[in-house]
């Protein structure tokens, strides 16, 4: 038994003289110390021994064991330390961070524009880019021989449906399911049939917003309108209000702010006239109302339709509006 354990010995050190493969010297460590190895099963017939040889062949078995847990354990530092020098591995080097992505400046001012209403007690709400006829323009008094439909050449779809070109598209959804008195505004792309410049592009964003209540005013939308810009540019703002018609309110008007990129003295975004038209704004007309369901001698309210596209731009100073939609990551890293 003790010259069957010796011989044990020998022939693992012969076999791992020469091995370098980390896996070859894992497959010979199961097979010499496995639970069922040639170690283990040799100490199975300690039990034939005779009594009084018994120490003597334990203590000879627990020191080949000893000396070959040893000899595979100084092989795997050995082989693990190789490895580490080929690949020139500096524990000591500080790490190297991995660039992730960040939020778009359309998403980032967005976010500020949600949170500065959310203060005034609007809810934000969603609706479908894929809209009806109805909704995008019926239910918001444009009829099919509304000339106010010809400033919007649409994108249609053989079933009659159409890519909205406005978020007003929500107004009378929100006012069929909700009812009056009512506080939102409808962040989201809309999409026009027109030829881009630095200023118009087919794809950008908006943001309608909505108030239906009892008593509501002109005076409500100025301080609205004044209270939002103050939080988004974080200083006073320079507005101008101009009279506008759209179908969906009386009176209606034109919010203009001063251009931002030039600071008025006019360039390309604000074509020259240091003034940048940021969004239409208006009493309801009482047939929207109607159309949701709203008992237009009872309630009023009135609408906005921000250009939030241009917002980003103001806020940025970005002298092109489809730098914003160009996917170039040269000019998104900025942010």
């Amino acid at each position: 038994m003790e010259a069957k354990l010796k011989k044990l010995l020998n022939q693992a050190k012969d076999e791992l003289g020469q091995i370098k493969d980390s896996q070859i010297i894992a497959d010979l460590k199961n097979k010499y110390l496995g639970r069922k190895g040639e170690l283990a099963s040799l100490l199975k017939d300690i039990k034939n021994v005779a009594a009084e040889e018994r120490p003597v062949v334990g203590q000879i078995a627990n020191e080949v064991k000893n000396e070959l847990v040893n000899i595979f354990d100084k092989l795997e530092n050995s082989i693990n330390q190789g490895s580490s020098s080929e690949l020139d591995f500096d524990p000591t080097l500080p790490g190297t961070r991995r660039e992730l992505g960040h939020l778009h400046p359309n998403t980032l001012v967005q976010a500020e524009i949600e949170k500065a209403f959310a203060q005034m007690g609007f809810t934000v709400f969603d609706g479908p880019q894929l809209e009806s006829d109805y909704y995008n323009f019926t239910a918001l008094n444009i009829p099919a021989d509304h000339p106010a439909r010809d400033t919007q050449d649409t994108f249609w779809l053989d079933d009659g449906n159409l890519l909205r070109t406005q978020t007003s598209n929500i107004q009378v959804r929100m006012l069929e399911k909700y009812g009056a008195p009512f506080r939102g505004i409808f962040p989201g792309r809309v999409f026009r049939n027109e030829s881009t410049d630095v200023s118009h592009d087919h794809t950008f964003y908006q943001l309608e917003g909505l108030l239906v209540d009892k008593g509501i005013n002109i005076g409500n939308v100025i301080a609205v309108m004044k209270s939002l810009l103050s939080a988004v540019f974080q200083t006073e703002v320079t507005v101008r209000l101009r009279p506008g018609f759209f179908p969906f309110v009386e009176p209606g008007f034109e919010l203009d702010i001063k251009c931002l990129v030039c600071e008025g003295a006019g360039c390309s975004v604000c074509k020259q006239s240091g003034w940048v038209e940021l969004m239409p704004c208006g009493m309801v007309h009482p047939k929207v109302l109607e159309n949701g369901n709203v008992n237009s001698s009872e309630y009023s309210g009135f609408a906005f339709g921000l250009g939030l596209t241009r917002l980003v731009m103001m806020k940025y100073k970005i002298n092109d509006i489809r730098l914003l939609q160009s996917g170039d990551l040269r000019f998104l890293k900025q942010f």
